[in-house]
């Protein structure tokens, strides 16, 4: 039996942003990341982060999305023209563009979370908001009619 090892991401860290919209990666997230990665606009106001090997697979699968659908080319512009290319500095930081702050309302308390391929950079009150789930039981049953159980 062969076991495939990937870059699975979990965790929740708090940090904090700096006036010039520097953020510590956390080290646990780095050693998966690399000295180079992409971020790009996320769903529910958040960031998401890929390394570079995850960020060829998404970009090959959009290769494959049709032109003509007004959806999918929305979408590709969401996603795709916001992107950008982070390196680590010397302390375990990255410069996050500003347009990705502003989209994602940083400004000073940041949760950086892992969540499998990617790692979430999201403004702490929205993601307390966020994972203030009334109904987990309802979303647990919704994922087993998906086929994923725990």
């Amino acid at each position: 039996m062969k076991v495939v090892v990937c870059a699975m991401f979990m965790g929740e860290f708090n940090h904090t942003i700096d006036a010039k919209g520097r953020l510590i990666v956390p080290s646990k997230f780095r050693e998966k990341l690399g000295e180079e990665f992409v971020v790009t606009k996320g769903l529910d106001d958040c960031l998401f982060v890929y390394p570079l090997d995850e960020w060829a697979h998404i970009e090959e699968a959009f290769r494959k999305v049709p032109l003509t659908n007004k959806k999918a080319r929305d979408f590709v512009r969401f996603f795709f023209a916001g992107a950008a290319s982070c390196e680590v500095d010397k302390q375990g930081r990255i410069l996050l563009p500003a347009n990705l702050r502003s989209y994602a309302g940083l400004e000073k308390e940041i949760v950086s979370a892992g969540v499998l391929n990617r790692v979430e950079i999201w403004d702490k009150e929205k993601w307390e908001k966020s994972n203030d789930i009334a109904d987990m039981d309802g979303i647990a049953d919704y994922m087993a009619e998906l086929g994923v159980s725990i």
